[in-house]
């Protein structure tokens, strides 16, 4: 199950935190991935099963479209596409400045827009494909402090459902995935840096706020979307998939 040899993945963001997990578990089931990152190029090769597929680095900021559109042929077929790539804010709508919101939305929804713009067409060449996009919860679930992030999220969903129905005829599908809180370095940071000498107490806070009573792992996301972009998931698109814990239905 889960075979992807011969398969071409791009994975933004696929250098840290679930980006990571999603290279990692999708090239251990045998597709070339390609991880395309901001800052710095991760060296991935020792946490790969021998013989199975690879991982290569790309340097490209993803708001920028004529260097994903560059990049994308350059790699030529890609059969995966997961929009991971984004970032956070905290802040309310009266006190998320401009620049802050302009910043969210050119990394979160222009971000993945240029990577579908560039994308589709490969995909239509090549007779389908697969398309995951990362929400979150945030996109259905009213959250405090998270305005210019939530907002960005809801477009993550609508795109989905657009990009879904678009492209049927193309065989191409489209999902996303809706995480609750998942244990990634960036946690780690928001709280040192907005709870210094707190870190234990509300790491165990915001683990518990999930019914389940704790963050998820990368890896649970990661697998979850490995079955989305096989051939055993083929009937499945315009979804959203809640991996939160329970926090959406259960939360009282």
């Amino acid at each position: 199950m889960y075979n992807l040899k011969g398969k071409t993945a791009v994975v933004t963001g696929g250098g840290s935190g679930i980006g990571k997990a999603i290279s990692i578990v999708l090239a251990n089931h045998g597709a070339s991935v390609h991880i395309v990152e901001l800052n710095s190029i991760p060296d991935l090769s020792q946490e790969l099963v021998k013989n199975s597929g690879v991982i290569t680095s790309h340097l490209c900021d993803v708001s920028d479209q004529e260097k994903i559109y560059n990049l994308f042929q350059h790699i030529g077929k890609i059969d995966i596409l997961v929009n991971n790539a984004g970032i956070a804010h905290i802040g309310k709508a009266d006190d998320t400045t401009e620049a802050d919101f302009d910043r969210v939305y050119r990394v979160n929804v222009k971000g993945a827009y240029n990577c579908l713009y560039s994308v589709i067409p490969l995909m239509k060449k090549n007779s389908g494909g697969v398309i995951l996009n990362m929400a979150s919860i945030a996109a259905t679930v009213g959250l405090p402090d998270r305005f210019a992030y939530s907002t960005s999220k809801g477009a993550i969903f609508a795109i989905t459902l657009s990009v879904a129905r678009d492209y049927l005829g193309d065989k191409i599908r489209c999902n996303c995935i809706s995480p609750a809180r998942v244990h990634t370095p960036f946690v780690d940071g928001f709280i040192a840096k907005n709870y210094p000498g707190k870190e234990v107490e509300m790491f165990d806070k915001l683990s518990k706020s999930q019914p389940i009573g704790r963050m998820a792992q990368p890896q649970e996301i990661a697998f979850m979307a490995l079955y989305l972009c096989s051939d055993e998931a083929s009937f499945l698109t315009g979804c959203d998939y809640l991996v939160d814990g329970g926090f959406t239905k259960l939360n009282t």
